[in-house]
């Protein structure tokens, strides 16, 4: 009889031991898994550039309306451009184009104010980032997201109104 207790507890204390023996490949194959899973999401993440890896915004977006026009030059760190507004039927002028008078970007921060036009003038603050389009020149391929405020100047009694809102400008494409 103590033979037989003998031979159990040998058994049993180096089952887990040819268990572990037994399981050392599937850990080897589970982690080399785990480190190809990694890489590939790394991969996927490093494809979508954020805001400050966009080299250049230079291009048209839509503005408000897909009639209307921001178009921005990139000149380093400075931002020029224009932004056309389709008047309605009641203005006397077809289509309004405010310059940017001030604009600049540092990493995934844009920033322009235009020139003031019958008492108005737009202001916009926000980020660049990738959209859904694939590459560049397609549309949406980048978005410029943030806040826009209208001024409106009254020029009699000298007050000024400010009308915020939230937006997406998305690039229009090449055409």
């Amino acid at each position: 009889m103590k033979t037989e207790k003998i031979r159990t507890r040998t058994v049993r204390q180096s089952l887990p031991h040819h268990c572990l023996q037994a399981l050392k490949p599937w850990f080897k194959l589970a982690a080399i898994a785990a480190v190809i899973a990694a890489l590939g999401i790394c991969s996927v993440l490093r494809a979508q550039p954020s805001g400050s890896e966009i080299s250049d915004i230079t291009g048209d977006y839509e503005f408000l309306q897909p009639y209307n026009t921001l178009a921005i030059l990139q000149e380093d760190t400075m931002l020029k451009g224009y932004i056309d507004v389709l008047q309605g039927q009641s203005e006397s002028d077809a289509i309004l184009s405010y310059p940017i008078v001030n604009g600049d970007r540092k990493g995934d921060r844009v920033e322009f104010t235009t020139r003031r036009i019958h008492e108005m003038y737009y202001h916009f603050s926000g980020t660049v980032r990738r959209g859904s389009g694939k590459k560049p020149g397609e549309p949406d391929y980048l978005e410029l997201v943030g806040e826009l405020q209208t001024i409106q100047n009254n020029s009699v009694t000298n007050q000024q109104t400010v009308e915020r809102r939230q937006v997406v400008f998305k690039s229009k494409g090449k055409r």
